[in-house]
């Protein structure tokens, strides 16, 4: 176990319901490494999560769904992900608003040399949404025409 600090909601509410507190992050058992964050993404899933529109398991309780850093420890077995791999993800529940998480390696990437952490952490989870749009929800074909209606959001610009 060590100390971290994190971004907490302890009720729903507006801004002022963030709270900047130390946390425990346990160490990774099986299936999972431990990433130390150097960027974390900003989604409207995030104000909904605060606000209470999408539902919170418990209070207190970190925000934020997509990551990037680097691996600082890997669980017993773990041989996917190693220490110091730079990696990025897009959390199945909220956890990235913290300095460090715990996090299943089947949602970490690797992130290439090519791509800044910045860039991975705020294009992971809007990026998947728009490959799950044009591949898995309906895959378009060549020479068809689609309308992508909000084209000035995140995942809009993606698709665009």
């Amino acid at each position: 176990m060590s100390r971290v600090h994190a971004v907490r909601v302890h009720k729903v509410g507006g801004p002022e319901e963030l709270r900047y507190e130390q946390v425990e992050v346990g160490s990774p058992g099986p299936g999972e490494a431990r990433v130390r964050h150097t960027a974390i993404g900003l989604n409207f899933t995030d104000i909904h999560f605060r606000t209470g529109r999408y539902p919170l398991a418990q209070f207190p309780h970190v925000i934020g769904m997509e990551a990037a850093g680097m691996v600082e420890e890997v669980g017993p077995g773990v041989t996917e992900v190693a220490v110091g791999d730079r990696v990025a993800y897009a959390s199945e529940k909220p956890r990235a608003y913290a300095e460090a998480t715990v996090m299943p390696i089947a949602r970490l990437v690797r992130i290439p040399d090519c791509l800044d952490d910045e860039t991975a952490a705020a294009a992971i989870l809007k990026g998947l949404t728009a490959q799950y749009l044009i591949r898995g929800a309906y895959r378009i074909a060549a020479g068809e025409t689609i309308l992508i209606h909000a084209a000035a959001g995140g995942v809009g610009l993606i698709m665009c």
